[in-house]
């Protein structure tokens, strides 16, 4: 569901824009799970995955359109980033296990911040076409 409203927005907006609203919406979803009730924690984890699913292929979208050349070696750098799935995990746990799992968790701030981060500083030679969702203005006609 997250990959199709993603799609949805992207015709809309720059990519930009939609990987910073995704990256705000999970962080505020992590808060809202850590320190909130827990009835809210029930819709806020679900929705840390929802944000979560438009991240990573705009991530590598944004960075391969914002370099000239080279693209094969810098997609394997961005594929090595996939190991984070298997290392962050161990990372929370470990965290967890010294401090609890609430501290461990809040691990996924720096995560979700470094995502964050590429949607101000990336710099696509390429933008995205997007739809304009504003009429068209009439030429006078003389």
């Amino acid at each position: 569901m997250g990959c199709f409203i993603g799609m949805l927005l992207l015709k809309i907006f720059d990519s930009r824009r939609v990987l910073i609203g995704f990256s705000l919406s999970a962080i505020l979803c992590l808060t809202a799970a850590l320190f909130g009730p827990s009835q809210l924690a029930l819709y806020a984890f679900p929705g840390i995955g929802l944000f979560g699913s438009i991240m990573w292929p705009v991530l590598v979208s944004l960075a391969l359109n914002s370099v000239s050349e080279h693209h094969g070696p810098f997609a394997g750098v961005l594929s090595t980033g996939i190991m984070g799935g298997a290392v962050v995990p161990l990372i929370i746990g470990r965290i967890g296990d010294h401090f609890g799992l609430r501290t461990g968790l809040a691990f996924l701030y720096i995560t979700f911040g470094c995502v964050l981060s590429v949607g101000f500083w990336a710099k696509p030679l390429i933008t995205n076409a997007t739809v304009s969702l504003k009429r068209p203005v009439a030429e006078p006609v003389s």
